[in-house]
């Protein structure tokens, strides 16, 4: 078993559960180490706060998947007991061999039966689940109730004016985006979610009102754009009597929630994937109230970029995993992709984790686009979709890289340029263009840039937000 610190941070639900279970184990809180002669289980007593010591034990059956057991309350998984333990086997402190505990070999074997019989079950057919039919007519028709609320709204903001807003009161926006809720239209809730708190910045920021009054405006559009589309959507399945999810981006918008499978239904699945992460970067959403944890990464067969999104709502955070930058390469049956048009979001179920061979490595930077020429092309197609988020990740070759005057700026094979500036809406937090300073004057041959290609109106232009550089030895973050 080749055990590794990163492999132990990436089980930790979030870093302060790693770091105590490091403080466990360097106190040496353990005690009874103990382990089956096949090194697939490990336990040992860890001394608690009680008088009793809690008993703590990890099952290797699957090397990539532990199952961790404590006899703790805790209600993080895995807690930092389980945690704690993995530090003791990186430190290599002596187990004996010893009989495998009656209760676990139990537990074991009931894992082992429901695993047989998920196996046999998918190994079936499906039976097709019936509709219900007047359910779903029911919800359809409460969504587009609600989009006549919102076009409502909407149609009255754009008609009297943006400079309404500081005369507005949030609490209205707030109290439709509570009646779009209950009408499953969570997409439109929280735009006016976001509308509110441009209300309020408006109202008590008078600095940042226009920033507050654009992204109103921004949204406005967004949401006239989906309510009208969704309609469409809407009504045809309704007549149509067709309530499957489908290869639609309008689905999400709405606020629909994909489940694997259903993009597994739509199609929407790779076999045999090959993912490395470029980049990784937290943010926090203030109309959602959670936690986005993105990583960025590159399909090392197809070239493709994507985006994972880890979303940990503030009030369950604690119990919400964290995730954390990846430096090795994931390997996964089953990847499952979003729809929609560039650097799409994917997920996946199971996964496997390696170190990137010298010639992966080599070959990241290949993947790029040909030129800035071609990225700039790919951005104003994506960014013209009033649905789409106006920027798109790109990985574009480095002729060179460099300073003129106060702006930094990258200049492809091709001697096209593109001004290297922070993206507003990523705040302070995601700022990476001075750290630009910090790289060797001369990049390696054949590197390339990784960053969000964006609209600026400040200049009217497009812009690069640079989040890494990838050569051929390297990827060089500029963030996490």
């Amino acid at each position: 078993m080749n055990l590794t610190e990163q492999f132990i941070l990436l089980q930790a639900p979030n870093p302060a559960a790693a770091e105590n279970g490091r403080k466990l184990s360097k106190k040496g809180s353990f005690s009874a180490h103990s382990r089956t002669a096949d090194d697939t289980l490990y336990w040992a007593e860890c001394a608690g706060s009680g008088k009793n010591p809690y008993r703590v034990s990890i099952d290797f059956t699957s090397q990539d998947a532990p199952v961790c057991r404590c006899s703790c309350p805790s209600r993080q998984f895995p807690c930092k007991h389980a945690l704690g333990l993995m530090f003791e086997l990186l430190a290599a402190k002596p187990f004996e061999t010893a009989e495998m505990p009656q209760d676990i070999a139990d537990k074991r074997a009931r894992q082992a039966a429901r695993a047989a019989k998920k196996e046999s079950a998918a190994a079936e057919p499906p039976k097709p689940k019936k509709p219900n039919t007047a359910a779903r007519k029911k919800k359809l028709a409460k969504q587009l109730e609600g989009l006549d609320m919102a076009e409502k709204m909407v149609d009255e903001l754009l008609s009297s004016g943006l400079g309404t807003l500081a005369g507005s009161s949030a609490q209205t926006f707030d109290k439709l985006a509570k009646e779009l809720g209950s009408c499953y239209l969570t997409g439109p809730q929280t735009a006016f979610t976001r509308i509110a708190l441009a209300v309020r910045t408006v109202q008590k920021e008078p600095a940042q009102a226009d920033a507050a009054y654009n992204q109103a405006l921004r949204l406005l559009v967004a949401l006239r754009s989906t309510i009208k589309k969704g309609r469409v959507f809407l009504e045809g399945k309704l007549e149509a009597g067709d309530f499957s999810a489908e290869d639609s981006t309008l689905f999400e918008a709405l606020g629909g929630v994909w489940k694997l499978e259903e993009l597994n239904a739509i199609g929407s699945v790779r076999e045999n994937a090959k993912l490395v992460q470029l980049s990784f970067d937290v943010s926090y959403d203030e109309a959602k109230k959670e936690q986005v944890e993105r990583g960025w990464w590159l399909d090392l067969d197809r070239g493709d970029l994507l985006q994972t999104l880890n979303l940990r709502p503030l009030k369950a955070m604690k119990y919400v995993k964290g995730e954390d930058s990846r430096f090795d390469l994931i390997e996964t049956p089953a990847l499952y992709l979003y729809p929609g048009e560039g650097d799409r979001r994917a997920r996946w179920e199971t996964a496997t984790t390696r170190p990137l061979f010298p010639e992966e490595q080599a070959k990241l930077p290949t993947l790029a686009q040909s030129s800035l020429a071609a990225a700039v092309k790919l951005t104003k197609g994506k960014i013209k979709n009033t649905l789409a988020p106006k920027f798109l990740a790109v990985l574009v070759p480095i002729g060179r890289l460099g300073k003129i005057g106060e702006e930094y700026l990258l200049e492809d094979p091709a001697g096209d340029r593109i001004v290297l500036r922070d993206r507003p809406e990523d705040g302070p937090g995601h700022a990476c263009v001075e750290r630009l300073s910090m790289l060797p004057k001369r990049l390696s041959a054949g590197s390339a840039l990784f960053g969000l290609m964006f609209y600026d109106g400040r200049d009217k232009a497009l812009c690069l937000h640079p989040y890494s550089v990838v050569t051929p030895k390297n990827v060089v973050r500029l963030q996490y």
